[in-house]
């Protein structure tokens, strides 16, 4: 099993003419609904609303077959984005979060559901930003059992970090700690600005000895570990948006290692390493051919 933490949201997604649709998301319900439609049994940490929003969510992850960690609805109400598509389907993110069912997690409440049995836990976007979440995160990768993988997801959002020292804090305490390491090119021309993104995700691997994995769209992903690095390309597909293709492309990396047993160690396996991005290529790449966040079933996949 594995343990996805962080925020649950309703993307309102405005294309180029201004039409309006919404969707369930946020970074880490993607990354627990690709798993769970992969076949993984997976385990959401994060706040849920009880209002008609919260119950649209909380709906939507049960039916994927995700197990909401946090079985009491908040009373705050649901955190929500607005994801902005520009011509060729590529989303900017504007979010409504303050005071919402995102924010409503503590330490205490997610320690009292993580489960050390669990073979990994994934971390990031909104849930190193704000308190009380952050502090929430932070515990949890401190109380996590030595066997258990850690792959962090920074998915920066500088619109919501007006003060980036909480994000900082956070992330560099969980990088500690860290295994596999997920990033985007936009995320390291925020978080290193005077940096090429390849001179970043090496800084990210020297500091963390994790696996990075650097996503970069179709130009595929650059994979750094301790021994080795390398490029795998990714194949040409028809592109309706890229809403979820990053959490896609985790989630499938995730249930891939989860699926074939392997562990924290094989992580330098760089042939096991490569294997796993493929998979989690071929998940990201059917998820962009779809409109929102909408990942493939394991059936889909054959």
């Amino acid at each position: 099993m594995i343990h996805v933490m962080g925020e649950a949201l309703i993307d309102i997604i405005v294309s180029p003419d201004g039409e309006i649709d919404s969707v369930v998301g946020g970074g880490p319900v993607n990354t627990a609904r690709t798993i769970a439609r992969l076949g993984t049994e997976v385990s959401f940490i994060g706040g849920i609303s009880q209002d008609a929003l919260g119950k649209r969510i909380r709906r939507l992850l049960e039916s994927d077959g995700v197990h909401c960690a946090i079985e009491k609805d908040c009373a705050a109400p649901t955190t929500l984005a607005i994801a902005s598509l520009d011509e060729v389907g590529a989303a900017k993110y504007r979010f409504l979060i303050e005071g919402t069912s995102s924010l409503s997690v503590t330490p205490e409440i997610a320690l009292k559901v993580l489960n050390k049995k669990a073979t990994a836990l994934h971390i990031g976007t909104l849930a190193f930003v704000f308190e009380p979440l952050s502090q929430a995160t932070r515990a949890v990768v401190a109380e996590m059992a030595e066997n258990q993988i850690l792959m962090v997801d920074p998915n920066a959002r500088p619109s919501v970090m007006q003060d980036p020292s909480q994000f900082w804090g956070t992330f560099n305490s969980c990088l500690e700690r860290a295994d596999v390491v997920k990033c985007s090119g936009d995320d390291l021309d925020y978080m290193f600005p005077d940096l090429s993104n390849r001179e970043a995700a090496r800084d990210i691997c020297s500091r963390s000895q994790a696996v990075v994995l650097l996503t970069d769209g179709s130009n595929g992903v650059f994979v750094l570990t301790q021994t080795e690095e390398f490029q795998v390309n990714v194949p040409e597909v028809h592109v309706v948006d890229t809403v979820g293709a990053g959490d896609a492309f985790g989630g499938g990396f995730l249930s891939h290692w989860d699926e074939h047993n392997l562990s924290r160690v094989e992580l330098q396996d760089a042939e096991a390493v490569r294997a796993a991005v493929e998979f989690g290529i071929k998940v990201a790449g059917l998820t962009c051919q779809r409109a929102g966040a909408m990942p493939p079933f394991a059936h889909e996949l054959i």
